[in-house]
């Protein structure tokens, strides 16, 4: 399946999806405009998440127990009830999400669900209404092969250990590497 808003969305049958999304106004406008060509999308992924990683510029209210609990609880509801996706790893960063997983629906269906509760959910916490939470706009890239998925779900546990939030993937509890769950 392929459809295309801003960037262009691409599900193969039988694949894991690894997919970004990223508090609206996360980033400034030069960042995103900056160097790395738009059809350079591996290039560009990693120069955006580097900067998400900083957290140097707009909202991060994903630093907030209470919001950070609400997506990862989103998370395993979507799999566990919903039954929209086998959830692989994941991680809450202050400012964006990363997912891995296996869909049972089209990729629309999934970030629709996620992102439409927990944008609901997280502005009531912050008595905020009518406000834009999520950026409308995901990343996705469809899983190639065992070792890509492997080092796809060790980037996404590894996130907090390489922005510098902790000393092992283990000790961030919004991550599906947390010790404690």
């Amino acid at each position: 399946m392929f459809y295309r808003r801003h960037l262009p969305h691409w599900q193969k049958a039988d694949s894991a999806l690894f997919i970004t999304w990223r508090l609206y106004g996360s980033l400034p406008q030069r960042t995103i405009v900056g160097s790395v060509k738009e059809s350079d999308f591996g290039k560009r992924f990693l120069l955006l998440d580097h900067e998400l990683d900083r957290a140097a510029s707009g909202p991060v209210w994903l630093k907030d127990y209470r919001l950070a609990k609400v997506v990862v609880d989103a998370l395993h509801h979507g799999a566990a009830h919903l039954q929209l996706y086998r959830l692989s790893a994941y991680v809450v960063m202050s400012n964006h999400v990363h997912i891995l997983i296996w869909p049972k629906t089209p990729l629309y269906r999934i970030t629709k669900s996620i992102k439409g509760y927990t944008a609901r959910e997280c502005n009531r916490l912050l008595n905020r209404t009518g406000e834009k939470f999520w950026q409308e706009e995901s990343f996705d890239h469809s899983v190639r092969h065992e070792d890509q998925f492997y080092r796809i779900k060790s980037y996404i546990e590894r996130n907090p250990v390489k922005a510098g939030l902790v000393e092992s993937p283990g000790e961030w509890p919004w991550s599906s590497a947390a010790k404690s769950k």
